[in-house]
């Protein structure tokens, strides 16, 4: 499997923006240059193994989200957080509104 370093870096620099960061937060988050970041979303750095997960944890994130744009984990709980971690206030409130009308129509 090869992974696509391009697609890598816009998932992180899409990830920070949905969470409101700079990529200087980013940078202070994990102990890296914010060069350092702005190269990784710009696809002109590869992460190593260590900066990825230090990039996830001030994500939080998982690794397959960035490297694979989707989850692997098959456990459908674990698999709709994940995907609520990526979403922004305003995917939020029509997720909420979207819960509330299933379990108040009792589907």
């Amino acid at each position: 499997m090869e992974i696509n370093y391009a697609q890598l870096g816009k998932r992180i620099a899409k990830r920070r923006k949905v969470l409101n960061l700079t990529q200087d937060d980013v940078a202070e988050a994990t102990g890296l240059s914010n060069n350092h970041i702005s190269n990784i979303e710009n696809n002109h750095s590869i992460p190593s193994i260590e900066t990825l997960m230090k990039v996830c944890s001030a994500l939080d994130a998982t690794p397959d989200y960035f490297l694979l744009g989707a989850l692997r984990r098959t456990d459908d709980a674990y698999g709709i957080k994940e995907k609520i971690k990526l979403c922004d206030d305003k995917r939020l409130k029509l997720i909420d509104s979207f819960i509330t009308w299933v379990i108040d129509e009792n589907i």
